[in-house]
């Protein structure tokens, strides 16, 4: 089973060791606190954390970071989210006129579906090492805490990345400040949340309510996956996205496609045509106005083409021939709105009969950027229907609109979150690329914006407090799906990374 996992899994291995930085004492203290660490890694993962999913899982998990953070000294509290608190933490300590940071991150994680795993339980985590045949071997969760640690080893289970392995880096980099017996830089303080992968999202609320306590001069966000180079990798945006459906109809009923074939319209060719004219054969969207105010100055695109990525890779990995093409490079698509079809369907589920359906539905996916926002995108979207003959309507249409319009469409959907542009050279992103260059020796991946989002609008709109992400997990880690991994590199340079924040002024 694991060496056909093997074969399904393309990873990326960091093969060049890491610049040591800082003195030896430092470097010694941050891999012993990282070590030290890895037994309550392992607990923290055993319970289970589905937000969605009923019991008493995630107040558990609320319960376990809170006793792990006031055990290293932090002032801690649980902040009401029904029955899945949120968590806060601060550590008391700080230079004089230290400035705050607080550190977000959050504790519950996709669901698991163990039949899809290559381990019995998802939630029991696995150590495996690749062999010199390629293949993934179990190796005994000991050898984490005995002998040596290869960086190339790998932690199997939910959350090892997204998003419990960064709240145990934060944990251990601050061990590591205590033995030292430093005071850090900066004003630290934690949030933790409860409902980021799943349920209904509340952290607008919990903000609101604990404005307060959680004020900061900026926000670093620990979610997301590093450059594919292992870098140290800092990230200024992500896209914004909303979801909508369009449903083309035909008759009120289904119909036999026998008697009726050749006379009664089929909605799903209708829907068909629809979807081929809105994108050409290169991937480019054909409804106007839908890439107006997309950013294009100078030092997005510098930016975006100083990324050192591997796009043959890429493609390999995604088992792909060809990109769509739509900007230069895969940065340069990440800057620009998407439309794409996740699902279609015509008739009701299940029907194997030989009919015409009654009506076609296609769910789309949208990803916008700053300058493109979703309720003018779906508006751009609705005006491209309707400019293709079709009669919009609400709901079901009406026996009048059916026998008015030969063609009715609906367009349901909206809202959905903005996306996140911080300035390149804002004081956020100049005080981390300073203390990756100090503890790393070389400058950091510096990505403008991500295609995948996470939930800044409610820090933005509670916090007025600029956003920078700081990913520390490999991008290869599965997040979302079976058999999600940390690459145990990754782990102890996380542990450096934040330890490095937090003794760098801001």
């Amino acid at each position: 089973m694991i060496t056909r996992l093997c074969a399904a899994l393309v990873l990326t291995w960091a093969a060049a060791p890491p610049v040591q930085a800082g003195t030896p004492r430092q470097a010694a203290a941050v891999e012993a606190a990282a070590r030290a660490a890895l037994p309550e890694f392992i607990d923290f993962l055993k319970i289970p954390n589905v937000a969605h999913q009923p019991g008493p899982h995630m107040r558990r998990n609320a319960d376990w970071a809170e006793a792990a953070f006031r055990k290293r000294g932090f002032s801690t509290r649980q902040l009401e989210d029904g029955d899945t608190p949120m968590v806060f933490a601060e550590f008391p300590g700080a230079a004089a006129g230290a400035r705050t940071v607080l550190f977000y991150a959050h504790m519950d994680g996709q669901a698991a579906f163990p039949k899809e795993w290559s381990q019995p339980d998802p939630f029991a985590p696995v150590l495996r090492a690749r062999g010199a045949d390629g293949a993934l071997r179990d190796l005994p969760i000991e050898r984490l805490t005995a002998g040596p640690v290869d960086p190339e080893w790998r932690l199997f289970g939910r959350s090892t990345a997204d998003d419990k392995g960064p709240i145990l880096m934060l944990l251990a980099a601050m061990d590591a400040v205590k033995a030292q017996g430093e005071t850090p830089a900066i004003r630290v303080k934690v949030i933790l949340d409860s409902h980021e992968e799943g349920g209904p999202p509340t952290l607008k609320d919990v903000v609101a309510a604990n404005a307060e306590l959680l004020k900061a001069d900026a926000v670093v966000m620990l979610d997301g996956p590093m450059h594919d180079t292992n870098r140290p990798t800092l990230v200024f945006g992500h896209r914004g996205g909303a979801g909508f459906s369009l449903t083309v109809f035909g008759a009120p009923e289904e119909l036999h496609s026998g008697h009726y074939g050749n006379f009664a319209p089929n909605p799903a060719f209708g829907l068909a045509a629809l979807i081929a004219s809105m994108k050409d054969a290169d991937g480019r969207v054909l409804i106007p106005g839908f890439y107006e105010g997309v950013a294009t100055d100078a030092a997005s695109v510098a930016a975006r083409a100083a990324v050192p990525d591997d796009e043959a890779a890429l493609k390999a990995r995604l088992g792909i021939a060809r990109t769509e093409a739509l900007g230069a490079n895969y940065q340069e698509a990440m800057a620009y709105p998407t439309l794409n079809v996740t699902e279609m369907k015509a008739g009701e589920p299940g029907s194997r009969r030989s009919i015409i359906p009654a009506f076609a539905t296609a769910s789309f996916d949208s990803r916008t950027v700053p300058g493109t926002p979703p309720a003018r995108q779906l508006a751009l979207v609705k005006a491209w229907v309707a400019d293709q003959g079709y009669h919009l309507v609400d709901g079901e249409p009406t026996a009048e609109e059916r026998a008015t319009y030969p063609l009715l469409a609906s367009v349901k959907g909206g809202g959905g979150a903005p996306a996140l542009q911080t300035p390149l050279d804002a004081p956020v992103g100049v005080w981390a690329r300073k203390a990756l260059v100090n503890e790393f020796g070389e400058e950091p991946v510096r990505i403008p914006i991500m295609g995948g989002g996470v939930p800044t609008k409610p820090l933005i709109d509670g916090l007025h407090a600029p956003i920078l992400l700081i990913p520390l997990v490999n991008r290869d880690n599965n997040q979302h799906a079976a058999n999600e991994n940390l690459r145990m590199g990754n782990y102890f340079d996380g542990v450096r990374s934040l330890r490095a924040l937090v003794m760098t002024p801001y």
